[in-house]
């Protein structure tokens, strides 16, 4: 997933996504444990997902704290 596309999503949208890859991540481990997993390159790319949507996260609630600490 690029990070534009993050970027458009609203910020519950990105939570509910975060949690599903998450899910995803712990399936794709237990796959490669039992040697199920062919393309070990999905563990790389989900962490690197959820880890963009944390970042974009971050971004939004530092950004509504300068917002609401201009406006007092």
């Amino acid at each position: 997933m690029k990070i534009f596309e993050i970027r458009e999503m609203s910020t519950d949208e990105i939570k509910k996504r975060i949690v599903e890859d998450q899910k995803n991540l712990v399936d794709l481990r237990f796959q490669q444990e039992l040697k199920n997993l062919t393309n070990t390159a999905k563990l790389y790319l989900v962490r690197r997902d959820i880890a963009r949507m944390k970042t974009i996260l971050k971004e939004r609630e530092i950004q509504e704290a300068k917002n609401q600490k201009a406006n007092k």
